[in-house]
């Protein structure tokens, strides 16, 4: 592959970056060291490419929008362009993609608006599969995976490991907390609490993530622990209030920083009710 820059270009571009002479990058665009830029390409005077960072081919980025170090992207991907929003008015936003993330082919992912926070971000060590989507404004932790044509709404908050099965949709606002699974096929209009699992056209609260636990290296004492603790809140006296389940639990488990962090979850004031197990 050959380094192929035009001096009329006013770039910072790395001597050791590797540009495919079909490629564009426009003016102000900003190329760290070993980035591997494929054939077709299309970077907008806005772009930075932390060291590391490969595209494949055909990838398509614009706007005010940085890619960490070594993450990855195959061809068709279009990141960084205006948002689906209507409202939507030409305001400078950011798109921030994490370092270690791999981006597959056809993902889409767009910048904040200000309706919310001016930023739209992925974290590190993310996996992307095809046609994945993130919308405006959502906040995606680390080491998450969205699989085939999972989507993702204005908004989204999606915690650190969670997991979106292939085909799911996440509707505007909604929360997923940390070391969820959400089936694939799922429609999800609801938060869902860390460590859930959720499953259905129009999902609902199915346990625990027991095998994402045991994975991540949770001990059997914590997960335990959680257990228990779903089960007070989910699966005990249903004529006790939410609200008296939640008090009852933050009692019964006082030492658990595992519990306590579900618990500040489903205390939160959010926008979305809170995803619940059938009936």
């Amino acid at each position: 592959m050959n380094v192929s820059v035009s001096p009329s270009y006013q770039n910072t571009v790395h001597p050791s970056a590797k540009i495919h002479p079909t490629a564009i990058v426009e003016g102000g665009s900003e190329v760290g060291a070993d980035v591997v830029i494929g054939p077709y390409c299309h970077l907008g005077p806005q772009v930075k490419l932390k060291d590391g960072v490969r595209l494949v081919s055909h990838v398509s980025l614009a706007g005010d929008i940085t890619l960490g170090e070594r993450t990855l992207v195959y061809p068709f991907a279009s990141l960084g362009h205006p948002p689906q929003d209507l409202k939507y008015n030409g305001e400078p936003s950011q798109t921030v993609i994490g370092h270690d993330t791999t981006i597959r082919e056809y993902v889409t992912i767009q910048p904040g608006t200000k309706g919310d926070k001016m930023l739209t971000q992925v974290g590190n060590h993310c996996l992307l599969m095809v046609g994945s989507h993130v919308a405006h404004d959502c906040m995606v932790g680390d080491h998450v995976i969205l699989a085939n044509n999972a989507t993702l709404a204005g908004h989204v908050q999606i915690g650190n490991y969670v997991i979106l099965g292939g085909l799911s949709a996440v509707q505007q606002y909604v929360r997923i907390g940390e070391h969820a699974i959400i089936g694939g096929m799922s429609g999800v209009e609801k938060d869902v609490i860390p460590f859930g699992m959720v499953l259905g056209e129009r999902a609902y609260l199915n346990g625990l993530n027991l095998v994402g636990l045991k994975r991540r290296g949770f001990s059997s004492k914590i997960i335990q622990q959680l257990m228990a603790a779903y089960q007070s809140l989910f699966e005990g006296d249903k004529i006790m209030p939410l609200a008296d389940r939640i008090q009852k639990v933050e009692v019964d488990f006082q030492d658990s920083a595992t519990v306590a962090e579900l618990l500040e979850f489903i205390k939160y004031d959010s926008k979305r009710a809170l995803c619940l197990p059938k009936g």
